[in-house]
C-alpha cells in the first residue's frame, strides 16, 4: 500500500449515493491539513479527501518534488519526484473512488502551487480520471506533460492567480488559459489582487464553480 498516500476526509453530511468526490492537493512545504479547512464550507454533497505530498521536509511540512536552487538562484524543479507523485496521486484516486463508491463522472481536483501544477499536468497524464480541475496559484509546467497525442480530454479549468504573487509570478499563470483554449479545452480565468494565496472573493468563486457542476 506504499503507492497510496496518507490523507484526511469529509463524508457528505448527507448519506448520498454515488456522491461526487473533491481531492485537495496542498502546496511546497504545507500539508494534508491546510486546505482542508476549506472542508466544511464546501457543498454538503462532496467527498472531501485532502492528500499529503510524500516528500518530507520536517516541521509537518511536505513536498510533491523538490525544487532546488542554483548559484545564481534560479529554480529547478525535480520531474522525477514530480512524476513519481503524479503516479502516487493518480493510485490513491483510484483507491479513494472504490473506497466511498464516489461518482466516476463527477471528480474535481483542487490544487494550490505545486498542487496546480501537478492537478494540471494530471489531468493530461491521466485523461479523463478527472473531469473538473481548480488551479490555484499554480501554472502550466509543459514538461510534465505527454508529448505524444492523447486522448479526447474532457475536463473543465478553474484557475486563479494573485497579481502580486511573488512566489510564482502571475505571468507564468496566463500561459495556462491561451495553451487550454488552444487545445479545446473550456477554462475559466480569474485574477486578485493578492500574493501565493487565496482571497476571501476568490474562494467563493470557486465554491459557485464547484456547486454549479454538481
Amino acid at each position: 500500500m506504499s503507492d497510496i498516500l496518507s490523507f484526511v476526509e469529509r463524508l457528505p453530511k448527507l448519506p448520498i449515493e454515488n456522491p461526487p468526490l473533491l481531492i485537495l492537493l496542498h502546496g511546497y512545504g504545507s500539508n494534508e491539513l491546510d486546505l482542508f479547512s476549506f472542508a466544511n464550507e464546501l457543498p454538503d454533497s462532496l467527498v472531501i479527501v485532502s492528500l499529503r505530498a510524500p516528500y518530507e521536509m520536517g516541521y509537518g511540512g511536505y513536498a510533491w518534488y523538490d525544487i532546488n536552487l542554483d548559484s545564481e538562484n534560479n529554480k529547478f524543479s525535480d520531474l522525477n519526484q514530480a512524476r513519481k507523485s503524479l503516479k502516487k496521486i493518480t493510485i490513491t484516486i483510484d483507491h479513494i473512488k472504490t473506497k466511498y463508491a464516489t461518482n466516476p463522472n463527477n471528480t474535481f481536483l483542487l490544487g494550490f502551487s505545486q498542487g496546480a501544477i501537478l492537478s494540471y499536468a494530471l489531468s493530461f497524464n491521466s485523461p479523463n480520471k478527472v473531469q473538473h480541475v481548480i488551479a490555484l496559484s499554480g501554472y502550466f509546467n509543459t514538461e510534465l506533460i505527454p508529448k505524444e497525442n492523447i486522448q479526447k480530454i474532457n475536463t473543465d479549468y478553474y484557475i486563479s492567480h494573485g497579481t502580486v504573487d511573488q512566489v510564482i509570478p502571475v505571468d507564468w499563470a496566463r500561459k495556462a488559459s491561451p495553451f487550454l483554449d488552444s487545445k479545446g479545452l473550456t477554462n475559466e480565468y480569474s485574477e486578485y489582487p493578492v500574493g501565493h494565496g487565496v482571497a476571501p472573493q476568490n474562494f467563493f468563486s470557486f465554491k459557485k464553480w464547484i456547486e454549479n457542476r454538481l
